[in-house]
């Protein structure tokens, strides 16, 4: 498994710069595109005739048809599985915070360096999510903020001290054997807790407990200073 390159879908408007992504990406021997879209239907499309479904999906926000940020919505409900890493030219606050609430594992801009998004590709891969200093800069700064509206707490939630440890290292960018190491747990143990986590909060993927967990600060995060 591990020596499997991690499968991945590009889903842009631009021609010229799918075929740069690709010659990009496939200069990683782990990393391998798997299918190129031109856009969300376009993609739709040949996810649902893949045999194999992407480990990650590179989505550009505006295409004609149907933009990134349908497709988004629809991938999240249909092929919960997929991690998608927004890769944009509008890397502002607002896309930012649109995106993480659909469910983005990630967002970077068009001008990252190819070394940036591969390790970002493999953290997606390999946690779940990785949002860099300018993705938490712009969480942080939407919490100071009065007027931006945050997920409601669950109702009644009690979390055990398990949980919030587990909790606490998903949100510091653990992978998951990571988490069993420094909990003296097993893999599947990890496991059952983040479903536990999912559930009780109500998020959808890693991603959506992080910025949860962020919202509520259920956990203090590293590069999240709104503490009390």
């Amino acid at each position: 498994m591990e020596n499997q390159p991690i499968l991945i879908a590009l889903a842009d408007d631009e021609a010229l710069f799918r075929r740069g992504m690709r010659l990009i990406l496939e200069d990683f021997p782990d990393l391998h595109v798997m299918l190129e879209a031109e856009n969300g239907a376009d993609l739709l499309e040949k996810i649902q005739a893949s045999e194999d479904l992407p480990d990650v999906l590179l989505l550009d926000l505006k295409m004609p048809v149907m933009s990134g940020v349908e497709a988004a919505r629809i991938i999240r409900e249909r092929f919960p599985s997929i991690h998608f890493i927004v890769l944009s030219s509008h890397v502002n606050k607002s896309f930012i915070l649109n995106m993480i609430e659909i469910g983005a594992s990630s967002y970077l801009g068009k001008n990252a360096h190819p070394n940036e998004l591969a390790e970002t590709i493999r953290a997606v891969r390999n946690k779940g999510f990785f949002y860099n200093q300018e993705v938490l800069e712009v969480i942080r700064e939407s919490l100071t903020e009065k007027n931006i509206p945050k997920t409601p707490i669950a109702f009644g939630v009690e979390l055990t001290s398990r949980e919030k440890e587990v909790l606490q290292l998903i949100c510091e960018q653990c992978t998951t054997p990571e988490i069993a190491e420094k909990l003296f747990i097993s893999v599947r143990t990890v496991d059952g807790h983040r479903n536990n986590l999912l559930s009780k909060l109500q998020c959808r993927n890693t991603a959506g407990l992080v910025v949860y967990a962020i919202q509520h600060k259920l956990v203090p995060v590293k590069g999240i200073d709104v503490w009390d």
